[in-house]
């Protein structure tokens, strides 16, 4: 491990190991790392309770902890992970560790130094998130196939608005496109209409975690 690693820090909210419930490596046993703190505060948030606190570790910490489950998956996530300078040069320790890495980030933050062996699990914000005014577009140009664009969906306003960036960004060109419906707010059966009815080249998503937990810490 190369010594800025080393010397490099970040704050964790949790790690544990679970099911995947998003992207395309959903239903994979996976460790999260949970890092602290996040500069949106969309409407729908379910992790709230990491955007203070949590514990400072070192790199090599971080990675002793996830070493302790015999798995090769990791999400690192939040909060927005990218928000903490240490989550750059923690994506690069797990990579060199051997891991399968994917990052879970919000789209307001620049991914352009993330490790290009990370798979960038990217949010557009959608208007009923609160937050949409927020979104780096910028960072579309730099997701590669095998990262994914995902949309939280609230309403028929935001499947409107989601599909006219599809069309204006040729975003399933790009790469991956999940459509995944806000867990409160709209039936997933729903969004399966709408899609199918628009011949729409994308995935529904569900978080299969919350069907397996509800909304269970650590899980």
């Amino acid at each position: 491990m190369a010594a800025a690693t080393r010397q490099a820090a970040v704050r964790i909210t949790e790690l544990f190991l679970s099911i995947q419930g998003e992207s395309t490596r959903a239903g994979l046993p996976t460790v999260f790392i949970r890092l602290t703190g996040c500069p949106l505060r969309c409407h729908y948030c379910d992790t709230a309770y990491a955007f203070y606190g949590g514990d400072r570790l070192s790199i090599r910490q971080v990675l002793e902890q996830a070493g302790q489950y015999p798995v090769r998956y990791v999400t690192v996530t939040g909060g927005e992970p990218l928000a903490q300078p240490g989550c750059l040069p923690l994506l690069v320790a797990l990579c060199d560790a051997g891991y399968q890495v994917s990052l879970e980030t919000g789209g307001a933050m620049d991914i352009a130094e993330v490790d290009p062996r990370v798979m960038k699990v990217m949010d557009l914000k959608t208007p009923g998130s609160g937050e949409v005014l927020r979104n780096r577009y910028e960072n579309l140009e730099r997701l590669g196939a095998a990262d994914q664009i995902k949309f939280v969906i609230c309403n028929r306003d935001d499947y409107a608005w989601a599909c006219e960036q599809l069309q204006r960004h040729q975003l399933t060109k790009r790469c991956e496109v999940l459509f995944s419906p806000s867990h409160d707010e709209l039936q997933a059966t729903q969004l399966a209409e709408w899609i199918l009815a628009d011949r729409l080249q994308v995935r529904l998503q569900l978080q299969l975690h919350k069907y397996l937990w509800g909304n269970a810490r650590g899980r």
